[in-house]
């Protein structure tokens, strides 16, 4: 159950709202920019994640990443979903190249993702957010 076209409909726009939940703890006093994750485990638990900034910006750690740390943090290393959400933005937003680099070393090139900001949702996979992934691609050869 790996494919998005097998995942529910319902099962991510919950996954989504989680995501947008996560994203009032946010802290993110210079962007003013809050985003919220919610990645859904193989074993069922949600782990939640938000952005946390930093006035050295590069010290800042994205809400994606901070779920799937945390999951990593209490031995879950099986994922099944990810959503992200940005409720400060129209549009929805994409994961940033380090978070596609960090959720590709834990799940193939099917692995749904949702995204959504106020007026716009996407769903796509990992595979098509980031297609040419050297992890995976060596992996096929």
């Amino acid at each position: 159950m790996n494919n998005r076209e097998d995942r529910p409909m319902a099962d991510m726009s919950k996954l989504l709202e989680q995501a947008r939940r996560a994203a009032d703890a946010s802290y993110s006093p210079y962007s003013h920019f809050r985003v919220g994750a919610a990645l859904l485990c193989k074993d069922g638990t949600i782990i939640t994640g938000t952005n946390v900034e930093n006035r050295s910006y590069g010290l800042t750690i994205c809400a994606e990443r901070s779920a799937i740390f945390s999951a990593v943090s209490t031995g879950r290393k099986d994922f099944e979903a990810i959503a992200i959400s940005t409720p400060d933005s129209g549009p929805a937003v994409a994961p940033c190249g380090a978070c596609r680099q960090v959720i590709s070393e834990f799940v193939g090139e099917d692995f749904p993702v949702v995204f959504a900001g106020r007026e716009q949702r996407l769903d796509t996979t990992i595979g098509d957010l980031y297609p040419y992934d050297s992890l995976q691609d060596l992996g096929r050869r």
